[in-house]
C-alpha cells in the first residue's frame, strides 16, 4: 500500500510538471506567433517605407529584423526543447502507470493469498482442538483403564496394596500373578470395555 501510494503521489507529480511543461509551450507558440506576425508588419513597412526612408534608417530596421529573426529562431529551438521534455515526461508517466497497475495487481494477489492462509490457519486450529479433545479423552479412557488393572491385580487374595503411585513397569510386574489369580481381574475389564 505505501509503495502504491508513493507511485500515486509521483504520478501526479509528473502528470503536473506535464500540464506546465504544456501551458509553457502554448504560451511559447503565442509568443512565437507575435514575433513572426511583428516581423512580417516590419518587413511590410519596411518594403512600403525603403524608398522614403534614408539609408540610415533602413539599416536599423534590417538590425531589427536580424534581432527579430534571432528571437524567433531562439523561440522555436524553445519549443522543439519543450516538445522532447514533454515526450519525455510522457513516457516516465506511462511508466509510473504501468508500475502503479503492477503493484496493485500485486496487493490484490497478496490480499488473495492472505486469506487463503488464513482460512488454512483456521482449519489447522480446529484440527488441533479436536485432536486436543481426542488427545484427553483417550487420556482418562487410559487412566480409568490402569485403575481397573491396578485394583484388579491388587483385590486378589494374599496381594498388599500399593504403598505409593505405580509406574506402568510395576502394574506389569504385578500382572505377572499365578493364572487363578487372573480371572479376578478379568471381569472388570470386561465392565470396563463394556463402557
Amino acid at each position: 500500500t505505501g509503495t502504491i501510494s508513493s507511485l500515486q503521489r509521483q504520478l501526479e507529480i509528473q502528470e503536473s510538471q506535464l500540464r506546465r511543461i504544456k501551458s509553457e509551450k502554448e504560451m511559447l507558440q503565442r509568443k512565437l506567433r507575435e514575433q513572426e506576425k511583428e516581423l512580417e508588419t516590419t518587413c511590410a513597412k519596411f518594403r512600403s517605407l525603403r524608398e522614403e526612408q534614408e539609408h540610415e534608417v533602413m539599416m536599423a530596421t534590417m538590425e531589427e529584423n536580424i534581432s527579430l529573426q534571432q528571437v524567433v529562431t531562439e523561440l522555436k529551438s524553445m519549443v522543439a526543447e519543450q516538445k522532447e521534455q514533454m515526450n519525455e515526461l510522457q513516457g516516465v508517466v506511462s511508466q509510473l502507470r504501468a508500475e502503479l497497475q503492477s503493484c496493485q495487481r500485486h496487493s490484490h494477489t497478496q490480499q488473495r493469498e492472505h486469506a487463503v492462509l488464513q482460512s488454512q490457519a483456521e482449519m489447522l486450529q480446529h484440527k488441533v482442538l479436536q485432536a486436543t479433545v481426542a488427545r484427553e479423552s483417550i487420556s482418562s479412557r487410559f487412566e480409568r483403564y490402569r485403575n481397573k488393572i491396578i485394583q484388579a491385580t491388587f483385590s486378589t487374595a494374599g496381594s498388599k496394596p500399593p504403598q505409593a503411585e505405580l509406574t506402568d513397569e510395576e502394574v506389569l510386574e504385578a500382572m505377572q500373578v499365578p493364572a487363578s489369580s487372573k480371572v479376578c481381574f478379568q471381569q472388570p475389564a470386561r465392565d470396563w470395555w463394556g463402557k
